[in-house]
């Protein structure tokens, strides 16, 4: 196998996390979760490696039988046997043996690592695997200095709500947690270099734009092809990995998906984003009840995002489709899937695809507002990120929105504006009057007395027209998300 394939890029909060369980003079119960795809499982093995004395993987929607099977081959490699084992009779009667079979193991001083993987898939309803985890962790392992349990799942706010915010036995069990996030895209382009895969920053957020940052689709990318050729052969050739992915990573994640991607199908419509009234009115969908429990475990992972509206009550944040995937499937790859090779290359450049480009490239750069406010020079600021927009009114008053507020706590305001274009953006009279308009409104409206900054995030940069350097207070490329 290429080593490349193999390597560990980024993760250094979360490795730093892992590591100092390690380190600790008592045991840890780590739960580690994020949406499917996005590499928790390579994360803990490839961190833990030969600690791992465990390992067992649910199965999605597996009989309880076949998952304790699961468990009894996992077992046998732990303590070594060479034949296959019957399957224990229960959970209780399973966590027994393995509390029994590390507890047999030779001393040492480094801790062993047990990783369940996927317990959401194993902890169905009547199985009865969660009050027998509780029993083997409260009971068992709590009491080993020298053990680590790891366990993982997809479905982020069932492990949210299951394990964090646990009421029963595992309240207040979960010594450590990680939520794994999609790649950056500095983590992107250190992940393609790590495999040899030479494109420029153009061409990375190009893929961005259409795979997201998870490591599982950036795998497809071959050497020596285009960002255009990668998207057409991945996603629109009739055996392309993610030409029906985005139906089976709802179907895996949520029960009763159908209800999550209305949500997400509605978001991808409307893309200026929503707040909840707006959406539910849009959705025909009613308030309360499951539409709360839908919303929430769409933002837990990371499928939406929640931005405030500058200067307006919490219940007014605006909900954005946040998964540059399950944009692109529903923008191009539900309509042009399998038609033939080359579909891509002739969708870029129409005017659908420069529509698509704008408002997947804002949302990259809502994303990454971190690194833009170090291209600020205001990484060390506190600041509050939010939205603004403004419908239009009966005075005839034109509607105005503004992507991104920075609200600095030294009495400045960044407004900012993301333009995406192929080459270096050009402001000509009729846009430099547009930004000036919305600059104009935002203060008039909002009352506001700090100093604003109209800010313009661009993919080359600004190029020069009269109207550049009166139009705009800073600029800076797509090289600073990076």
């Amino acid at each position: 196998m290429d080593p490349a394939a193999s390597t560990l890029v980024g993760r250094v909060p979360e490795r730093r996390l892992l590591a100092a369980a390690m380190a600790s003079p008592e045991a840890e119960l780590i739960a580690v979760y994020g949406r499917r795809r996005v590499g928790k499982t390579f994360l803990i093995r490839r961190h833990f490696g030969g600690e791992l004395c465990f390992e067992l993987t649910g199965t999605f929607g597996g009989a309880l039988k076949a998952q304790l099977q699961h468990f009894a081959d996992a077992l046998a490699k732990t303590t070594g046997g060479r034949s296959r084992p019957p399957p224990p009779a229960s959970w209780d009667e399973a966590f027994g043996l393995l509390a029994k079979a590390i507890g047999r193991l030779p001393a040492r001083r480094r801790k062993r690592v047990v990783f369940i993987d996927e317990l959401p898939w194993l902890a169905t309803q009547r199985s009865g695997f969660l009050p027998a985890f509780e029993h083997f962790w409260n009971a068992w392992a709590s009491r080993r200095s020298d053990l680590i349990v790891v366990v993982c799942g997809s479905a982020a706010a069932w492990m949210v709500k299951q394990l964090l915010h646990a009421r029963g036995g595992l309240h207040n069990r979960v010594t450590r947690h990680l939520r794994l996030e999609p790649f950056s895209l500095g983590e992107t382009r250190a992940f393609l270099e790590a495999r040899r895969v030479a494109l420029d920053e153009y061409q990375i957020l190009e893929l961005y734009m259409a795979l997201g940052g998870i490591p599982h689709y950036l795998k497809e990318i071959e050497r020596g092809e285009s960002a255009a050729q990668c998207i057409d052969r991945v996603c629109f050739s009739r055996t392309g990995l993610l030409g029906r992915e985005f139906s089976h990573v709802y179907a895996s994640l949520f029960d009763e998906a159908e209800r999550h991607e209305l949500v997400v199908r509605t978001l991808a419509r409307l893309r200026d984003g929503l707040t909840r009234n707006e959406l539910l009115a849009a959705a025909a969908l009613r308030s309360g009840g499951w539409t709360t429990e839908v919303l929430e475990e769409l933002e837990a992972s990371g499928f939406v995002m929640r931005t405030p509206q500058f200067g307006r009550a919490k219940k007014d944040a605006v909900y954005r489709l946040a998964d540059e995937h399950s944009l692109f499937h529903l923008y191009w790859i539900e309509k042009h899937r399998g038609r033939s090779e080359g579909a891509w290359l002739r969708i870029r450049g129409s005017p659908a695809w420069r529509a698509w480009s704008g408002y997947s490239f804002e949302g990259v750069c809502l994303k990454h507002a971190d690194r833009l406010r170090h291209a600020l020079g205001i990484g060390s600021v506190q600041t509050e990120e939010s939205t603004w927009r403004r419908r239009s009114g009966d005075d005839g008053s034109d509607g105005a929105q503004i992507d991104l507020v920075i609200d600095r706590k030294d009495r400045c305001i960044n407004l900012c504006e993301m333009k995406f274009s192929e080459a270096a953006f050009a402001i000509d009279k009729a846009y430099a009057r547009s930004l000036a308009s919305k600059r104009e409104a935002f203060r008039r409206l909002t009352g506001t007395r700090k100093s604003l900054f109209t800010t313009l995030v661009t993919t080359h940069g600004l190029a020069p027209t009269r109207y550049r350097d009166a139009a705009v207070d800073v600029a800076v490329d797509v090289g600073a998300l990076f």
